[in-house]
């Protein structure tokens, strides 16, 4: 061996050595803290609770999104992303103590044994559950369980004097994270995720392959409001519009070298106008989505600037089923832009904070609002446009919040509930006629009206739940009550894209989408 080599190899060996006694040192002396408390302290401690602490207090002074989760907090966490849990197969909602069945999952086994939505749950095995002020989780941790075990549970339906008794057996139940997908128009579709989870590729491709046969040709794409998900799923997605070996993502951290995931071949909507959706609340893989399309000048991105969560987490699982998500790299997009906004101290309530900031700066409200320096602009790949970084993705087009309906009034009644009991009372008392008079969609969004008596007895739900009438902000909000009421209905008598697409008739960045997309000229001139 060259002696060079050889004392390099010798410099190494010491650092790591040193390195490595250093950690063991950290290791004893935190030992000895526990041990320290734990024998000595005057009063009676909790061990395992001291470790908890001590783990929270040492990921909170690391970044925001570095978290400690208990067993019970992982299971529930990692649930909604895996595509299916254990249950009986209902979405419910918890109205004035009363578990309310908005919808049965088709193929479940609440569908197979007769549940219907509208159908009240009052008791669950031996367990009065209506009217005892439970907690939605206590309530869903009641109805899960694992497969092939028994449930029963008394239902109230209307018209029925008895409650009906049903034995269910529990089963796989998918979670969806496609919330809608219609055709806007003739030739333009458009799909709504939730979420990015294990089975939303799939979900995503057979709606695209639906919509084609209904003569698809451009797609609006709502990612408003999507948290974000699986990284591998962003990408998957992404592939779906990006041509062979574009980029889509690079990773990179102090101790995680770069890592490039880039398109293949077979993307299935490489050609067509795409308009994304987005807003401040989309984040992780809707940014990941959005950035690489806007990079690539693939698509149109329309709404605000979106959260600004570009961080990747590490799952470390301990060995009583907890869980560290430890931050290791972060995300950046084809042209080299960090996702991540800033963060000081890895404070959460800091953290969290940017939005009402950004409210308050008036973002939300105006483009002109917004500021960046030099040193964040970045030039597109194909045409060299400029965007920008700095955090979170910032839209070509950019809508501004709609708040000018959305009075003091309307936000308790709708925080309250109220609207969503109003709209299950009215099923409730009109469910048969309702299925006769509009036996399609169609009929049902052309012709159905909410009509004043419908809309006093909403008046009368808050009045007794001591909201204060205000006429002057009932009538600014009397639309927007119209618009949800007819919505919650449609859902319940339809599914979810039916709501949906009631919903979108009023969404301003929908509306813009839809007028874009259908203006050829006006679509590449903002991406050229």
């Amino acid at each position: 061996m060259k002696q060079p080599v050889y004392i390099l190899l010798l410099a190494a060996m010491a650092c790591f050595s040193a390195n490595s006694q250093k950690i063991n040192q950290d290791v004893r002396k935190l030992s000895m803290a526990l041990y320290a408390v734990s024998t000595f302290y005057v009063d009676p401690t909790d061990d395992s609770k001291l470790v908890e602490d001590a783990i929270v207090g040492m990921l909170e002074k690391l970044d925001p999104h570095s978290v400690y989760s208990d067993p019970e907090e992982t299971k529930e966490m990692t649930e909604p992303l895996q595509g299916n849990f254990d249950g009986i197969g209902i979405q419910f909602n918890m109205l004035t103590d009363t578990v309310y069945i908005i919808q049965v999952i088709a193929g479940g086994p609440s569908e197979k044994v007769g549940l219907l939505a509208g159908d009240r749950i009052i008791m669950v095995d031996d367990t009065l559950i209506a009217g005892v002020k439970m907690k939605t989780n206590d309530v869903m941790k009641k109805l899960k369980g694992r497969k092939g075990t028994e449930v029963r549970i008394k239902v109230k339906r209307n018209h029925y004097p008895d409650l009906l008794e049903f034995k269910i057996i529990r089963d796989k139940i998918p979670v969806y994270s496609l919330d809608a997908s219609y055709m806007a128009d003739k030739s333009t579709g458009y799909i709504r995720l939730s979420r990015f989870s294990a089975s939303t590729a799939d979900e995503f491709r057979t709606a695209l392959e639906q919509l084609k046969k209904k003569g698809m040709k451009n797609l609006i794409l709502d990612l408003q409001g999507n948290g974000g998900g699986y990284l591998n799923i962003a990408i998957d997605l992404a592939d779906e519009f990006l041509g062979d070996n574009k980029l889509v993502v690079y990773t990179q951290g102090s101790k995680q070298p770069r890592e490039d995931a880039k398109a293949s071949a077979r993307g299935s909507f490489e050609e067509g106008r795409l308009v994304v959706l987005v807003d401040e609340t989309s984040a992780s893989a809707s940014e990941i989505l959005a950035g690489a399309v806007q990079d690539w000048d693939r698509g149109v991105i329309l709404g605000r600037r979106t959260f600004g969560k570009g961080l990747v987490q590490k799952p470390i699982p301990l060995p009583d089923g907890s869980m560290i998500r430890l931050t290791v790299a972060r995300y950046y997009t084809p042209t080299g832009r960090c996702i991540q906004k800033p963060y000081e101290n890895g404070k959460m309530e800091d953290y969290q904070h940017d939005l009402i900031d950004r409210y308050n700066r008036g973002e939300l409200i105006s483009a002109d609002s917004i500021h960046f320096p030099d040193s964040l602009k970045y030039n597109t790949l194909v045409s060299k446009r400029t965007v920008y970084g700095g955090g979170g993705i910032m839209p070509d087009v950019f809508i501004p919040i709609d708040t000018a309906k959305v009075t003091l009034y309307y936000r308790k009644v709708a925080g309250l509930g109220i609207v969503n009991r109003e709209a299950m009372n009215y099923i409730d008392k009109n469910r048969t006629s309702l299925k006769k008079k509009y036996p399609s969609f169609d009929t049902y969004k052309k012709d159905f009206e909410i009509t004043e008596d419908i809309l006093q007895d909403l008046i009368a739900l808050a009045n007794a739940e001591k909201v204060e009438y205000n006429e002057k902000e009932y009538t600014e909000s009397k639309p927007l009550f119209k618009q949800y009421l007819k919505a919650l209905i449609a859902r319940d008598l339809f599914d979810m894209s039916e709501y949906f697409q009631i919903v979108n008739d009023n969404n301003d960045s929908f509306k813009e989408a839809l007028r874009l997309i259908n203006d050829p000229v006006a679509y590449r001139e903002i991406l050229e």
